[in-house]
């Protein structure tokens, strides 16, 4: 795992500035510890920070062809790299290293821009062939590793795997997109390819962007696409043996390691049957990592410490205060752009204590997305049985006024909090699904923006994301849209972004056997009742784990990684919530209603609602502000923990 920075003159070749470059691949020192390098030529240079994982002695970057026409650097790993040397090979190319990377650039030279599709794994690179006049960017199919890019006005087009890089350039003007703000309070994290400011985007997730000298910025393309066409006819048992050979496979090829190698272990059944699968294939005891929580409500490790047991794992368990909560500012400036998932905090922590053990850790990340875990999927299907019922003529008027009037009970039990249902009722499927996973709603977000703020997104919508992508989904199933949906939103600028920040601050290499993209292909032909039966999410994962984890690890409530946001801003961070939420920096933008402000710290501190989650999102946009906006250019944010939380 790497960090990977550079600047391409598209006007012609004009000097590249050698410090500038140093610059923006040093403020990536964390990403890649080990060794760094650069590659600059008239109107071109390539900057990468190596983390060494496979070819340690001979795979330092920027990496070149035979004849060093080609230079590439990398972020990532190729997983099938060795099945694809010897057919390269056989094409007459030469190889010096025996790393992945160079894999990349003899695919580049015998495939060109169709190389992307022949690499298994997760990766973000960037390639110069200086005989085509041609850079190239790529992208993986599920968007684990992040690619930002900018053109700016003077021509010059900047590239890095975080902000930070472009934002230490110097030339990337810090204006905030109106639109990016409407789409992180709807959703936590700015959806690709949107990022804060205006200036700058992310590569999608599956795509390509090839730039050629003098002409103009093309827009990206995409290589990949994931179809739901639910059409297996194997049998439970089938498909139950299928799915043990394929995660076997997917977890053998991301054992490949020079390094010490481990895995997350959280107690719930995909991070249980990574390591379950992973002690099968190891001679070895497989080392794992787990976060206690000193909260009972929020601790998972007794589910951990079984499956550690079971298979004799070499189990490392830190505990967290329930009132780790120093990491704000840290996090703002870890993430550059704002981010509201709190369960940031234990990523961050259980990242820091699986570095001190191993530089590889496997992780059950996009078990739920791709086996159908998510509890609000079940409540989805259940709310679309309910909308077939009705004629959307009638239901529309009838729901939307049952939602209006009806009080937003967070006070009472769960089954008199309908105010969610009988809004989704009147709903399309779409809207009903971003309405549901949305932090602050469409009301909320009305009552919270000004008018100012209001006319500067004139009427777009975050909704429109889930429309745009649900209009390529190719179905009509109603447990596929939302896994589409999520494959395409939540889990790209919510899941990865997380844990790829987390991880590369403590230069930990995370690798995601759930998310290998032929084991998605292969879930996504079987029909849904396979993966959502009653009120059972994730079904056909759990039938084919049960020779493999008990019955309490596969079948017990799912608890998530969370922390006490709704405690912590009645108790320790009651002043601090109510300073930044209150306070001058965000009042300055003008773009918030002092008044609904008010209201949301007040009822939540007095007990009548909780407003937890738009408090966390308001505190984090705040430390955004101050933490990477309000920076000077020429000051690259450091990745360093406040002394009091060491």
């Amino acid at each position: 795992m790497c960090g990977i920075a550079g600047i391409f003159d598209t006007r012609g070749r004009r000097d590249i500035d050698r410090a500038v470059l140093t610059q923006m691949n040093e403020s990536q020192h964390h990403r890649g510890p080990d060794e760094g390098g650069v590659h600059v030529e008239p109107g071109v240079g390539l900057g990468h920070r190596r983390l060494s994982i496979i070819d340690l002695s001979t795979g330092q970057q920027p990496l070149y062809n035979e004849d060093q026409s080609v230079c590439v650097v990398f972020n990532g790993e190729i997983y099938n790299y060795q099945e694809l040397i010897p057919e390269l090979l056989a094409l007459g190319h030469v190889f010096h290293t025996r790393s992945d990377t160079e894999v990349i650039v003899h695919a580049w030279e015998a495939w060109g821009e169709e190389c992307v599709r022949r690499f298994r794994g997760m990766f973000a690179f960037v390639l110069w062939d200086r005989n085509r006049d041609t850079l190239f960017l790529a992208r993986d199919r599920l968007a684990v590793k992040p690619l930002y890019y900018a053109l700016l006005p003077d021509g010059n087009f900047i590239f890095g795997s975080e902000l930070k890089s472009l934002l230490a350039h110097g030339g990337l003007a810090r204006n905030i997109d109106p639109l990016a703000v409407e789409e992180y309070f709807a959703l936590g994290y700015v959806a690709e390819p949107r990022t804060i400011f205006r200036q700058a985007r992310k590569l999608p997730p599956a795509h390509t962007l090839t730039l050629r000298r003098g002409l103009p910025v093309p827009e990206p393309r995409e290589y990949w696409d994931l179809r739901f066409s639910l059409d297996s006819q194997c049998s439970l048992t089938e498909a139950c043996a299928q799915l043990d050979e394929k995660l076997s496979e997917s977890i053998r090829l991301r054992m490949i390691s020079e390094v010490p190698l481990g895995a997350f272990l959280s107690g719930g059944v995909d991070s249980s049957a990574v390591v379950a699968l992973m002690a099968s294939q190891s001679a070895e005891p497989v080392n794992t990592c787990s976060i206690a929580f000193d909260d009972p409500a929020f601790n998972e490790s007794t589910f951990a410490q079984k499956v550690a047991d079971r298979y004799r794992t070499n189990h490392h368990c830190d505990l967290v205060a329930s009132d780790d909560f120093d990491l704000i500012d840290t996090l703002a400036r870890l993430y550059d752009e704002p981010y509201a998932d709190s369960s940031a905090i234990p990523t961050y922590r259980v990242c820091q204590l699986a570095r001190k053990h191993v530089t590889v850790a496997l992780s059950g990340d996009g078990g739920d997305e791709t086996f159908g875990g998510y509890r609000r999927y079940r409540l989805h299907l259940m709310e679309e049985r309910l909308r077939s019922a009705l004629p959307h003529g009638i239901r529309q008027p009838l729901f939307s006024l049952l939602g209006r009037v009806y009080p937003k009970a967070d006070w009472a039990p769960r089954m008199f909090r309908a105010k969610t249902t009988f809004e989704g009722m009147g709903r399309t499927s779409v809207e009903a699904y971003f309405h549901s996973v949305s932090i602050l709603r469409g009301p909320m977000r009305t009552r919270l923006f000004t008018d100012r703020f209001r006319s500067e997104i004139d009427g777009y919508s975050a909704q429109e994301v889930f429309r745009q992508h649900a209009e390529r989904a190719g179905t009509d199933d109603p447990l596929a849209l939302i896994q589409y949906l999520d494959l395409k939103t939540y889990l790209v600028g919510d899941i990865n972004t997380k844990v790829d920040r987390a991880s590369m601050a403590h230069s930990l290499e995370v690798r995601e056997p759930l998310m290998d993209h032929e084991l998605v292909e292969w879930m996504a032909t079987l029909p849904s009742s396979l993966k959502v039966r009653g009120q059972e999410g994730k079904f056909l994962l759990k039938e084919a784990m049960k020779p493999r984890l008990p019955q309490d690890i596969l079948f017990r409530p799912k608890m998530g990684f969370a922390v006490p946001l709704a405690r912590w801003f009645r108790g320790p961070l009651r002043e601090r919530v109510r300073q930044a939420v209150l306070g001058p920096r965000l009042a300055a933008t003008g773009w918030f209603n002092q008044d609904y402000l008010r209201h949301l710290v007040d009822a939540h501190q007095s007990g009548a609602s909780d407003y937890s989650s738009p408090l966390w999102t308001l505190l984090m946009f705040e430390a955004f502000l101050r933490n990477v906006v309000d920076t000077q250019a020429d000051r690259v944010a450091r990745i360093t923990e406040p002394q009091a939380s060491r």
